[in-house]
């Protein structure tokens, strides 16, 4: 009989606290972001009506909140768990009123995370917001910067194999050699949001993904000195693409007054391809990759890239 009445306490001392926390802030900017209904009606389809024994499986709008929270936090299956019956805030965005509710566990969120590997969902979750964000004007402009970032993986061999992850590979940057893998992004020139992502093992070069990072309609392409082609810049010539490209300098050859100032000036546009990259490695913590194979970790890079474009542009789409 004390339960209602407790609860009734517990919502009234949480609504009147005299300071809201740095994470209770980002989730009631995220709330009104996110397009929950649109992606619930994607995944919907796909959700078992029925789970082990007959048993009703978690409400798909919570496990939902829990994926995402996981992105934001950079939070493991069991980090997860722990966190809700710690923190009232991230409970409370999951739809759990308090800790005396069935809260779903570690196992229930690694089989939500498997279900969405499974079928590839989270590419369904990237083209649903970013069509969102198309309908509200926020990815329509007709160019792309395309630019490509190393998450580091465990280099350790002490696992059951005695390897590392086949998956990944070492590459040398500068004098620094990394070992993991490289996300590939094609973000468009005005709002910066990612509209295509591709994931490959670190010592691919970035010239190798180009052509997947661009759209059909686009009419001209910033990059880095990286992506410098003569053959590519033939091309994009011959289909009417405007090639903004840094100039890299050649061997015993300086660039330029000329060629320093339009790098400037291609520079000024490519570098706000780097905001999706400070999102997605400082405000949501992906610095190391958490599973083993490219498979699941595109799957992840997927989901943190479609929930980064929200975080990018969330002023612009709560103003709206």
């Amino acid at each position: 009989m004390n339960t209602p009445t407790q609860s009734s306490f517990a919502k009234l001392e949480y609504s009147s606290k005299k300071r809201q926390t740095r994470r209770e802030k980002f989730l009631s900017e995220m709330e009104p972001v996110v397009p929950w209904a649109l992606l619930l009606a994607q995944l919907e389809a796909h959700y078992p009506q029925s789970g082990r024994r007959g048993r009703q499986p978690m409400a798909l709008n919570r496990m939902l909140r829990i994926y995402c929270m996981q992105q934001w936090f950079s939070y493991s299956d069991r980090q997860m768990e722990d966190a809700r019956y710690e923190i009232d805030s991230i409970r409370r965005f999951a739809g759990f009123g308090s800790v005396t509710e069935a809260l779903p566990d570690e196992t229930t969120i690694l089989n939500f995370r498997h279900w969405l590997e499974k079928h590839k969902l989270t590419e369904v979750l990237l083209a649903t917001i970013n069509h969102y964000l198309k309908e509200r004007g926020l990815l329509v402009s007709k160019g792309t910067m395309v630019d490509a970032t190393i998450i580091h993986a465990p280099s350790s061999t002490k696992n059951q194999a005695q390897q590392r992850d086949p998956d990944m590979h070492q590459t040398k940057k500068g004098h620094q050699w990394y070992f993991g893998m490289k996300i590939h992004v094609g973000a468009d020139v005005k709002s910066g949001a990612v509209h295509r992502v591709t994931v490959t093992a670190a010592n691919t070069a970035d010239i190798v993904e180009l052509p997947k990072l661009l759209r059909e309609d686009d009419q001209a392409i910033f990059a880095d000195a990286g992506y410098t082609s003569d053959d590519y810049k033939k091309g994009s010539h011959y289909l009417g693409l405007n090639w903004c490209v840094n100039d890299k300098r050649k061997p015993g050859k300086n660039l330029s007054n000329r060629q320093r100032k339009r790098n400037r000036q291609y520079a000024s546009v490519r570098a706000r391809v780097e905001h999706i990259f400070r999102i997605i490695k400082c405000q949501f913590g992906f610095r190391k990759t958490r599973y083993r194979g490219l498979k699941k970790n595109t799957a992840q890079v997927n989901g943190l890239v479609g929930l980064a474009n929200l975080y990018l542009l969330h002023r612009q789409l709560m103003a709206a």
